[in-house]
C-alpha cells in the first residue's frame, strides 16, 4: 500500500531490446512518478544503449517530468553477479539470452538484498507521485533481479506490470 492506503502500481523495464525512442515511448503513457534505477554500474557499453547511461537517462527523464532515484541497496554485489555468471557459463547461456535467474543467484540475492528490505516503506517513500518503475538492463523480467524486487512489492500490495519491447 502506498500513502493513504492506496495500492501502488509498479512497472519494470530493462534496456535490452528497446530502441531509445521505443523505450521512452513505452514509459510516457505508463506515467511513472519515479524511475528507480537498481543497477550497480549505471552505464552500458556501446552506442546502441547509450541512452540508459546515467547522466543521459536522468536528463531525458527530467524532460519527461519523471523523478529519478538510484537504489544501490537493491543492486546485486559483484560476488552475487558472479554466481549467475558461473551458472550461465555452466549452462552455456549468453548473458543477453538468459530467460531466467538461477536458483543460486535468487537465494544469494534474497539473503543479501531482500531479507532486510522493507517493501511497504519503499512503496511509501517512492510511490506517492504515481507508479514506481524499477529499471535494470536485462530484457526479460525473470532474467533480472528487478523481478525479485517486484515480487516483494507485490507481496506488499503493489500491482506489477512488466514493460517489454
Amino acid at each position: 500500500m502506498g500513502e493513504n492506503g492506496r495500492v501502488t502500481d509498479v512497472l519494470t523495464i530493462g534496456a535490452y531490446g528497446w530502441s531509445e525512442g521505443a523505450f521512452f515511448d513505452a514509459l510516457s503513457p505508463a506515467r511513472p512518478g519515479v524511475f528507480c534505477d537498481i543497477r550497480r554500474r549505471r552505464g552500458v557499453r556501446g552506442p546502441e544503449y547509450a541512452f540508459v547511461n546515467s547522466t543521459r537517462l536522468q536528463r531525458r527523464l527530467a524532460e519527461l517530468g519523471i523523478a529519478y532515484a538510484h537504489r544501490l541497496d537493491l543492486a546485486p554485489p559483484q560476488e552475487i553477479r558472479a554466481v549467475q555468471a558461473r551458472a550461465d557459463a555452466r549452462d552455456r547461456v549468453a548473458y543477453r539470452e538468459r530467460s531466467r535467474l538461477g536458483e543460486e543467484f535468487i537465494a544469494a540475492y534474497t539473503a543479501a538484498c531482500l531479507d532486510g528490505f522493507d517493501a511497504p516503506a519503499f512503496i511509501d517513500e517512492l510511490g506517492g507521485g504515481g507508479p514506481i518503475c524499477l529499471f535494470c538492463v536485462e530484457r526479460e523480467p525473470l532474467a533480472c533481479h528487478r523481478s525479485l524486487v517486484a515480487n516483494r512489492l507485490a507481496e506488499a500490495g503493489a500491482t506489477v506490470h512488466h514493460l517489454r519491447p
